[in-house]
């Protein structure tokens, strides 16, 4: 999955840019947080679990 449709997806659910990292940014919801790494495709296995927690 490309970065920027994941991250679209996390903000169109509430999630919001906490701070930006080296190589990770960092969102948050509620009391809740995930970390998304900066790279043009996250592994399918990542972005499903990123997107399991959100909901």
């Amino acid at each position: 999955m490309k970065r920027k449709d994941l991250i679209k997806l996390l903000e169109k659910n509430g999630w919001e840019l906490v701070r930006n990292g080296a190589q990770h940014d960092v969102y948050r919801k509620g009391k809740d947080q995930e970390t998304i790494p900066r790279h043009s495709e996250i592994p399918e296995i990542l972005a499903k679990k990123s997107l399991k927690d959100e909901i």
